[in-house]
């Protein structure tokens, strides 16, 4: 497994949680199962961009999930699973780290494959596997909401990462999106003009003539709103009042 040396760490909000976020990943560690770390951490890692973050984004695959939250329960911690589809959460006090295994529209199961391309990295003086590049651009394609945006985080890591990211895997990942993916290259190529040689030019007509081919055809019969996948709360009103079929369904937070 290729090891690297981070090119920035986050600041943290609260300085006392360093020694939390040290111990946790001492007993992630401990229990031998697969995990990585991801987040802002892999985004300082791979870019050099520092900023604050408030906790740990603990990327697992589903069926370790309850072996992990289950392990930091019988030490004591303070548990929750915040959603059954993607989310689990470990606290101690007003510190915490979340445990990962999808993303909160289904479309991104971490799987063997994260794994097996990860990379190695010393955080809070543990030796610990960060996800690569292209799976970390494929865990913020989506996260697109009006009080959190991570296409910058998107575009930066092809800034700093198009050598390392495989584009082919990364296709493979968002063949049903396509279209997302070819809208982050646009925003990349806008952003950065005299970089856009960093994309791949076979990508880019790859996606261009998926767009050519499908601007022919006429628009689907179901009123679809994919809006959704991006922001529940954005979106609602498509759903709700102007008969736009939903992409997956909602239930009530169990607690309101």
């Amino acid at each position: 497994m290729p090891s690297i040396i981070a090119a920035a760490a986050p600041t943290l909000h609260d300085p006392q949680a360093e020694a939390f976020y040290a111990e946790a990943l001492r007993e992630l560690a401990a229990t031998g199962l697969p995990f990585l770390l991801a987040g802002t951490y892999a985004v300082s890692a791979y870019t050099g961009i520092s900023r604050p973050t408030k906790d740990l984004d603990i990327f697992c695959k589903a069926g370790d999930s309850p072996r992990i939250l289950g392990v930091f329960h019988d030490l004591g911690y303070s548990v929750e699973i915040e959603d059954e589809r993607w989310l689990g959460k470990v606290h101690k006090g007003r510190h915490f780290f979340d445990v990962i295994y999808a993303s909160s529209n289904g479309t991104m199961p971490v799987n063997d494959q994260w794994f097996e391309h990860a990379r190695e990295i010393e955080v809070f003086g543990s030796q610990v596997r960060i996800v690569a590049p292209t799976e970390l651009i494929w865990s913020k394609a989506f996260i697109q909401m009006r009080h959190r945006y991570d296409g910058a985080d998107v575009i930066h890591v092809i800034l700093k990462q198009h050598d390392e990211i495989d584009w082919q895997r990364l296709l493979g990942y968002m063949e049903l999106h396509w279209e997302m993916l070819l809208v982050h290259l646009l925003n990349f190529r806008w952003v950065y003009p005299t970089e856009r040689d960093r994309v791949p030019r076979w990508l880019m007509d790859e996606l261009m003539d998926r767009l050519r081919h499908q601007l022919d055809l006429p628009p689907p019969q179901m009123k679809v709103c994919r809006g959704r996948m991006l922001s529940r709360v954005d979106y609602a009103a498509a759903v709700e009042q102007w008969g736009f079929a939903d992409v997956g369904g909602e239930g009530d937070w169990r607690d309101a």
